[in-house]
């Protein structure tokens, strides 16, 4: 039989999900759609074994001999070429430090050393399913980002990951670049939201979806998604136009209210002088199963080896 499924998966702030995808078509299996919950206060133990166990509910829902390897969109720091966790210095996942994950998940699953367990960026993963059969198939230079937890973001050419160079900031992303008087990430997120309403209110709320729910009857609500959108023109403008992106993709939790304040980002990017397409992402987390899964392509997997270092 031949080996044409590949195991995507996308490893969130507090869960593990993971399909079955068919390398020749790009279409998910749906019946092997999984999804699980994750401590990841949790030892090192108990996080990878609930991930290999979500793996285990993917591979018995497909057939026996057809499956060609797992790749993982995983947040960093990472060695994405070792399979080795550096994630520290923030409040998930700190007890995987130093842990060759990709020897982990292959043992455990009963898989010989040379079976393909392969990582690339999360983002990177999104970016890149997005640019194959999302919103950015038709355009050969594309950005796309992921708004919430965290400012999300990966530069796309010719379907590869573009991580350096004159055209992109350092680590091919632009969350750890000055913003106001921090950094972007204190300003596209999460926290950024129920910061500024916390600060205007008083109110600790616990998400941006329980602040949308108050946007009809909240006028300073509407005014923080005006000021959000505004700000994110002003700042993606300058590198969108600096890439010579066709299109940015906007996805992550936050584009759910994309309608509170995308056309208002919108016209900040033509004020500042970028005509770059924008489009709300479809695919939303099926688009990193798709670019997680493809890093089983071997020749996407040799066109990355480049980039995985700096990522």
């Amino acid at each position: 039989m031949k080996k044409k499924l590949a195991i995507g998966v996308d490893i969130g702030g507090s869960h593990i999900s993971c399909a079955a995808v068919d390398l020749d078509t790009f279409n998910i299996l749906d019946e092997t759609r999984t999804d699980r919950a994750v401590d990841n206060k949790e030892e090192a133990d108990v996080i990878i074994g609930v991930w290999v166990q979500a793996l285990k509910d993917v591979i018995d829902k497909i057939p026996e001999g057809s499956l060609k390897g797992i790749g993982f969109g995983m947040p960093g720091p990472f060695d994405y070429v070792k399979g080795i966790s550096y994630i520290k210095g923030v409040a998930k996942y700190e007890k995987l430090y130093g842990h060759d994950i990709k020897s982990a998940i292959s043992r455990r699953l009963g898989f010989h050393n040379g079976f393909p367990v392969r990582f690339m960026n999360d983002v990177s993963t999104f970016a890149v399913g997005e640019a194959l059969v999302g919103k950015a198939s038709k355009a050969e230079r594309s950005m796309s980002v992921t708004l919430g937890t965290g400012f999300g973001s990966a530069f796309i050419a010719g379907k590869i990951p573009i991580v350096d160079g004159p055209e992109v900031p350092k680590l091919g992303c632009v969350y750890h670049l000055p913003y106001g008087d921090n950094i972007a990430d204190d300003y596209f997120s999460t926290r950024w939201f129920l910061g500024r309403y916390k600060k205007m209110t008083g109110v600790e709320l616990n998400g941006v979806k329980e602040l949308t729910s108050l946007a009809s009857s909240d006028k300073r609500v509407m005014d923080l998604f005006s000021e959000f959108g505004t700000n994110l023109g002003i700042f993606l403008a300058p590198w969108l136009n600096k890439f010579r992106a066709e299109i940015v993709v906007v996805g992550g939790n936050i584009s759910h209210a994309y309608n509170l304040f995308g056309e208002i980002f919108e016209n900040s990017l033509r004020h500042e002088g970028c005509r770059c397409r924008v489009a709300l992402s479809e695919l939303k987390e099926d688009a990193a199963f798709i670019g997680a899964a493809y890093l089983l392509d071997d020749k996407f997997w040799k066109d990355i080896q480049h980039a995985l270092p700096l990522m």
